[in-house]
């Protein structure tokens, strides 16, 4: 995993490019890359790649980047998980490689496939490719964006990079805040792709690549993967063994490193399942889990199911103490690497700074169980609200009436939404998700925020489009809802800036394109009173029963406790007031929206 970055100059009137600045946005994300750096310039100086360089694959100076074959250079961050496969197949067809690296098998793939290319990866990836015989720079991000990729334009100079804040903070793109990215992060407590916290950045959309030239300008993103209809698929359910082979597999392959990989250990199934499966491929990774002194003695105290499950596992285990003191001390500093407004990341920046203090560079995640395998209480109530309450969206002003009665016998904001959303699985993926109302946010807006009433339009608006085509089941829905809304705006791109600031590649063997191909729209029946079951038995050695039956509880740190004020806001929802927190202390450094 590393950091790029690049800029194409699009006008002739531009001088040349001057090393220095593509140099200064590269060095603002050196923890992304603290083994090596490399910058790149065409020889007219109108093309710059840059790199920062966390040597995981090919540790030799032969992996680093920016890579050239001749007319084609490359700057890539991430992992191709099946690289392997691919240089046997590449080299079958008579192509002889200078690296062990999988960045070079990347740039033959493109030299033979073009932009045919992304059927063949399994990976986490983010990357640009100059074609100079083209004069054409390809960006491109993996299906589920784990891997950030950005991009803006500005007097005429194209720029890319993996973080937002190397280009504003550096000065080479315009800071001008986006009003209604900031509208959205009041409702969802972080900022939905495409939008970005600011006016000029947006995010290449996950699973999508575009062209960039001077003669041509910026296309429109090009989607290379379809998530609604890998989900649409109409197949008979998978059996437990299917389910065990795919997951295995997936975790196999996540293994692959020229550097030790460890597992970032909870009490929950996800993490728990991917140490028993690592174990079945034959790994024995190391493991660590945090710990608070504010859940000890409690059920949200993860250590002593930890423990068990390493040693069951056979892992060496290690546990991170965390106190509120260490979070106040470290505050500015999460602040800072939070590349853009947020209510999470908080539980992976310790758990990566733990593992930094190992000496780890990589670590496996249970990240993406609850989507995939129906573990959040969306997965119960989507179909059940959509159900009893789809008469409301066929009479809006009652809904509407009823709904603020309900509201304030309820003395709860979301009870006023229950039937202006719940009838539909936009409006009650909201309600399930949503932190402020529509109807809340005057109050919670500062003076430069202008009213937006469309802000919440968009959202269900992108929330509708992802489930059509129509997926194939109510979990396949929720599932939809879940991985291309939560879990990619708000606990991919947190887990990332989280662990990159301490140099760690978290990887993610539950978010996986093969996997969701074999079995996401299948997922089989849950066993009667064992959450997740399929996933709980995929180990040969299933999880304790102590595990399974446990109740959820999420990754969780005890930041509410941290930050939560006296006073009337006292027993409303810690988001909320974290929330808050993060808009003010955004608020002190935010140039005016006027």
């Amino acid at each position: 995993m590393c950091g790029i970055a690049g800029t194409v100059l699009l006008r002739d009137s531009i001088k040349p490019l001057a090393q220095t600045e593509l140099s200064r946005v590269r060095d603002h994300m050196i923890s992304r890359g603290p083994d090596g750096a490399g910058t790149w310039l065409s020889d007219d100086g109108r093309i710059g790649l840059a790199h920062r360089r966390l040597s995981i694959i090919d540790l030799s100076e032969r992996g680093a980047q920016p890579m050239h074959q001749g007319d084609l250079s490359i700057t890539f961050n991430g992992e191709i998980y099946n690289y392997q496969a691919l240089r046997r197949d590449l080299e079958a067809q008579g192509e002889r490689f200078a690296s062990d690296s999988d960045t070079e098998v990347l740039l033959k793939l493109y030299a033979r496939h073009g932009t045919a290319m992304f059927q063949y990866l399994r990976g986490m990836y983010a990357f640009a490719i100059w074609d100079a015989r083209k004069r054409e720079l390809t960006l491109a991000r993996d299906p589920f964006g784990i891997k950030p990729l950005y991009y803006a334009e500005q007097n005429g100079q194209f720029w890319f990079a993996s973080q937002c804040r190397a280009l504003v903070d550096t000065g080479v793109i315009s800071a001008r805040p986006d009003s209604r990215a900031w509208t959205q992060f009041l409702l969802w407590g972080s900022v939905p792709e495409p939008r970005t916290a600011y006016e000029a950045v947006r995010a290449l959309p996950a699973g999508c690549w575009m062209t960039v030239s001077a003669a041509k300008g910026a296309s429109a993103p090009i989607a290379h993967f379809d998530l609604n209809a890998t989900y649409a698929a109409q197949t008979s359910r998978a059996s437990a063994e299917e389910v065990r082979a795919a997951v295995l597999d997936s975790v196999r392959h996540h293994l692959i490193a020229d550097v030790p990989v460890g597992v970032f250990l909870s009490a929950g199934i996800d993490s728990a399942a991917v140490l028993g499966l690592a174990k079945d491929a034959g790994a024995r990774p190391e493991s660590v889990t945090l710990g608070f002194s504010e859940f000890a003695g409690s059920a949200r105290d993860e250590t002593p199911l930890a423990v068990e499950l390493a040693l069951r596992y056979q892992s060496k285990h290690h546990i991170r103490r965390v106190d509120r003191s260490e979070f106040e001390s470290d505050l500015p500093s999460i602040l800072a690497a939070m590349d853009q407004p947020s209510i999470d990341g908080i539980n992976t920046w310790f758990v990566a700074k733990a593992a930094k203090e190992l000496g780890w560079k990589v670590a496996l995640s249970g990240l993406g169980g609850d989507e995939l395998f129906g573990g959040y209480p969306s997965f119960r109530d989507l179909p059940r609200w959509t159900t009893w309450l789809a008469w409301a969206k066929h009479a809006p002003r009652l809904g509407e009436y009823a709904g603020r009665l309900i509201g304030r016998l309820a003395n709860h904001p979301k009870a006023q939404g229950l039937l202006r959303y719940g009838g539909t699985w936009s409006g009650a993926y909201f309600l399930r998700r949503g932190l402020f109302m529509p109807w809340e946010i005057d109050a919670e807006r500062p003076s430069w925020l202008p009213q937006d009433p469309d802000a919440i339009i968009e959202s269900l608006k992108l929330l509708e489009s992802l489930l059509n085509p129509d997926p194939a089941s109510d979990h396949a829905r929720v599932s939809v809802l879940e991985t291309a809304a939560y879990m990619r705006n708000q606990l991919l791109r947190d887990s990332d800036w989280a662990s990159m600031a301490h140099s760690i590649e978290m990887r993610v063997p539950l978010v996986d394109s093969e996997l969701a191909r074999r079995i996401a729209p299948r997922m089989p029946a849950a066993v009667p009173g064992l959450a997740k079951s399929a996933l709980a038995l995929a180990p040969s050695l299933p999880l304790p029963q102590a595990i399974m039956t446990r109740p959820k509880t999420g990754f969780e740190t005890p930041v509410g406790s941290w930050i939560r004020s006296t006073g009337p806001m006292h027993r409303e929802p810690w988001a909320r007031t974290w929330a808050r927190q993060i808009l003010q202390r955004n608020v002190t450094a935010m140039p005016s929206a006027a």
